[in-house]
């Protein structure tokens, strides 16, 4: 009965489009995707998009993560909200454009403290260029949640 089950989760998967690559050792989304990878020692995050047309589009961004005591936390996520131009409930009303959120209120958003790139300085989130957010926050929204995968390593 287990067996049969995991077959029938495995067809499903194959079904509505994922993969797991042996390189990215996760869930991928494919044959349309997004696929980001969020480095907190190198503080920078690599994309990858694909939209379904044959072309891959890739890039790779530096970032500000969490600062000591409010750390990005490291994990494999799946988006559960998008909002275009967010404001903060919890830190004064800031705004954070072009917000994709995964964990429970952690976002990857655009900052103007683009001088902060490079080095954690965030309350969690994960802080991108306005320009890369937007790239980022699109595909998102044009691929879809489902088929986008966040993942944040050391």
């Amino acid at each position: 009965m287990i067996a049969r089950l995991i077959a029938l989760v495995a067809l499903a998967a194959v079904a509505i489009g994922f993969s797991q690559p042996a390189s990215a050792n996760t869930l991928f989304p494919a044959p349309a995707g997004v696929f980001a990878k969020v480095s907190l020692s190198g503080q920078s995050m690599d994309v990858v998009i694909n939209r379904g047309n044959g072309k891959e589009e890739r890039y790779s961004w530096k970032v500000s993560t969490g600062r000591k005591g409010f750390e990005t936390p490291p994990g494999r996520f799946r988006p559960d909200y998008l909002d275009e131009m967010h404001h903060s409930t919890k830190y004064e009303n800031a705004p954070m454009p072009y917000s994709v959120f995964f964990n429970d209120g952690i976002a990857v958003h655009a900052t103007t403290e683009v001088n902060h790139l490079g080095r954690p300085a965030s309350h969690g989130c994960v802080r991108l260029d306005a320009a890369n957010a937007e790239v980022f926050f699109r595909a998102v929204a044009d691929v879809g949640m489902m088929r986008t995968a966040i993942i944040v390593e050391q």
